[in-house]
């Protein structure tokens, strides 16, 4: 059994004991709270992957467009594909996220409480990133 099972057997170890208990539940949910905000860095860090393997290939393109020996037709298929690949950044931008929180649709700041006390957060600043805001459209 247990050395204090209620108040009167003794007050002050029963309130030492629910002020540790209280702590330990606190310093469990940070721990679940740090997690998520883990978590949330990884979702982003895949999209802006994604994002930077089309605008590598975009790069790529526009160089291969710079050859004076393409044909208009050539010309038209390389824009074709820079379109389709600006299409699909803006795509992940708009439809990545986090437990219903679109990672790169906008600026936001999520503040994650990692400790069992105020005011212990740290704070993960998300920016807009699409076609337009990285100067492509």
């Amino acid at each position: 059994g247990l050395r204090i099972n209620s108040a009167k057997d003794d007050a002050a170890g029963q309130a030492i004991a629910n002020r540790f208990t209280a702590n330990i539940k606190g310093l469990t949910q940070a721990s679940r709270n740090a997690n998520d905000g883990i978590s949330i860095a990884q979702t982003t860090e895949g999209a802006l992957n994604e994002i930077n393997n089309n605008l590598q290939r975009v790069r790529e393109l526009a160089v291969q467009s710079a050859n004076s020996t393409n044909s208009q037709s050539d010309l038209d298929s390389i824009q074709a594909e820079i379109t389709q690949r600006l299409n699909e950044i803006d795509r992940v931008s708009g439809q990545t996220q986090f437990n219903g929180v679109k990672v790169l649709a906008q600026d936001n700041t999520l503040t994650i409480q990692v400790g069992a006390n105020d005011g212990e957060t740290i704070d993960i600043d998300l920016k807009q990133i699409n076609s337009q805001t990285l100067g492509l459209d």
